[in-house]
């Protein structure tokens, strides 16, 4: 015989014996198999996500999770308490809906020791709002096809499952935590906090639900850079993989750094605290919504070190790209009130031309300040006040020069902006450009 049948042959043999020894060892389960009257997908257990109070997951290995509903949210309270992620618990709820059996393997069965159900893979404990408690177990897994044995506690039926229904329950306390490093609402923030040995600077929401600065002064903020801190604080993730070791390691490494910042944030539900320090460019961090020390990334680590200044609204002023409807020009830039009418703005009821107002409204929007300081704002050279956002917005700047530069004052604001003199010099060129339309100087 050739040495290629002998090879197919003894792969045949082998597979022969294998189902041999199976059906010898589960006799009942190979009988059942070929006569169970069971339905497909009989259901073993149904309990809707709206009628679950509490789920218990216990392992083999001893470990156990418990989450139980609070205020209409999902917490860990096993092996103890954890912020939690509410889809991934969301997710394992939704398997509870229903647990259904591809075949039922033995009706009655005195010895659960040979499907692994003496001392299951995996209990799961049930516990409903009425009080109503329900458990299965998880055994071996079924020799043929992707199947696992499971049973109902108290009942002497073994089914078969599939295994994914093991795969979607079988979940570790770690697999249902909050991986977030801090797990605050951004869309309910009222207070963020950043502290360092050096400085502070605290924010809060306006009226009009921008961000200010209220510490050390009340200054405007730079909204964009305000959410990008909020934003790196939000997507801080913790790594829930290290070791015993590592984790000593990391708590060695920040006891040993130098403290850096302090971040504070308020929402609805209270204030987390989020502690960072610095060792050569390493950042740790430790943070009050969950417990262990964790490694911060280098960008967020850059960003709590910045200084309350570069959190400041630079800009003079705040209409942006909201068109203004009114702009009043005093001083050495010459006397002129300018109104817009649909389309058209008039001086004096005349149409100017809209080249020449543009291009002051631009140079206006764009005006930012070089510097902040807290002195030299002397006699005013000349002033705008412009009205924007369909009248509800009324901004009013003075200039005054100061040696080579300018200096600029919103209305009563504490703040002092400087300003290249270049960029007012251009303001105040524009301003005296505006002319006349064409077809209005013609008439």
């Amino acid at each position: 015989m050739k040495p290629r049948n002998l090879l197919i042959a003894a792969v045949i043999l082998l597979a022969l014996s294998g189902a041999v020894w199976w059906s010898k060892k589960h006799p009942e389960a190979a009988q059942s198999a070929s006569t169970s009257t069971a339905p497909p997908s009989t259901k073993v257990i149904d309990v809707p996500d709206s009628q679950l109070q509490s789920i218990t997951l216990k392992r083999k290995d001893g470990s156990l999770v418990t989450v139980e509903r609070k205020n209409n949210k999902w917490a860990i309270t096993q092996p103890q308490a954890f912020a939690t992620d509410q889809d991934a618990v969301a997710s394992l709820a939704s398997a509870l809906s229903p647990v259904t059996a591809d075949d039922l393997v033995e009706d009655k069965t005195t010895d659960f020791s040979k499907y692994g159900l003496a001392t299951p893979v995996l209990n799961v404990i049930v516990q409903t709002k009425k009080g109503k408690t329900d458990q299965f177990e998880f055994g071996d897994d079924v020799p043929t096809g992707s199947l696992v044995y499971a049973r109902l506690a108290n009942s002497p039926k073994v089914y078969a499952l599939s295994s994914s229904v093991k795969t979607s329950l079988d979940k570790t306390a770690n697999d249902l935590r909050d991986k977030r490093l801090l797990t605050f609402d951004t869309n309910n923030l009222t207070r963020i906090d950043l502290a360092s040995g050096k400085s502070e600077v605290e924010f809060g929401k306006s009226n009009g639900n921008d961000w200010q600065i209220i510490k050390p002064q009340q200054y405007r903020a730079d909204n964009f850079q305000v959410e990008e801190l909020l934003r790196k604080l939000a997507d801080a993730k913790i790594d829930l993989s290290a070791s015993a070791d590592t984790a000593a390691k990391l708590n060695a490494s920040y006891s040993a750094a130098t403290p850096i910042a302090t971040a504070k944030l308020a929402d609805a539900s209270g204030t987390q605290t989020l502690d960072v320090r610095k060792s050569k460019d390493e950042y740790y961090g430790r943070s009050s919504a969950t417990p262990g020390t964790y490694k911060i990334s280098n960008e967020l680590g850059k960003e709590l070190e910045k200084k309350p200044e570069d959190f400041r609204n630079k800009k003079v002023f705040d209409f942006g790209f909201s068109d203004p409807t009114k702009i009043e020009l005093t001083g050495s830039i010459g006397e002129k009130t300018l109104t817009r009418s649909g389309t058209d703005w008039k001086l004096s009821g005349q149409t100017m031309d809209p080249g020449t107002v543009q291009a002051l409204v631009d140079k206006l929007r764009d005006l930012a300040a070089s510097n902040f300081v807290t002195s030299g704002f002397s006699s005013p050279q000349f002033g705008v006040a412009i009205i924007s956002n369909d009248g509800k917005r009324l901004e009013r700047v003075e200039f005054a020069k100061a040696g080579d530069t300018y200096i600029a004052r919103r209305g009563t604001e504490a703040a002092l902006y400087q300003l290249d003199s270049k960029v007012v010099n251009d303001v105040l060129d524009a301003g005296k450009a505006i002319r006349p339309a064409a077809s209005a100087s013609k008439k």
